[in-house]
């Protein structure tokens, strides 16, 4: 799959190799909190997920588990999409990753300003740029970098 990726996009520049890390990640994100939302914690029959208001209280009857899953997809993105995205790279991989992330991680803060959830998600803030840069160190150190 990574091969039909590289033969259609070719020597990625950085801004493609972004672009589609992003979108490959955020897909991640939003199947994982849509089998959250749907399958795993279903939400009440009618309930507008782009209300604050109504999701605010959707999530007050979450368990922790549901927060778990919500990290995974959030997490997910910043990982899937920043390895993707240093894949695709024709240089610098490791900025790329990082890229990716750090998009991820302005996403997760907005999300935390709009919406309370338990204290302890404040763990991913970390993570949003520690996963991308791991996958694009270990993408750098695949071809022979360091």
């Amino acid at each position: 799959m990574l091969n039909l990726l590289k033969r259609f996009v070719g020597n990625t520049p950085a801004v493609p190799a972004v672009l589609v890390g992003l979108a490959v990640g955020m897909a991640v994100n939003m199947g994982l909190i849509q089998l959250n939302s749907t399958v795993l914690y279903p939400a009440p029959e009618g309930m507008d997920m782009n209300d604050p208001e109504q999701l605010q209280a959707y999530m007050d009857t979450l368990p922790a588990a549901a927060f778990l899953v919500v990290m995974a997809a959030h997490l997910g993105q910043a990982l899937i999409g920043g390895w993707l995205a240093a894949c695709l790279a024709v240089k610098r991989p490791v900025l790329l990753a990082l890229i990716v992330g750090a998009f991820t991680m302005v996403g997760g803060i907005m999300m935390m300003t709009m919406v309370t959830g338990p204290a302890w998600m404040m763990v991913e803030l970390p993570l949003y740029l520690l996963l991308p840069y791991l996958a694009g160190r270990s993408v750098a150190r695949s071809r022979g970098g360091t």
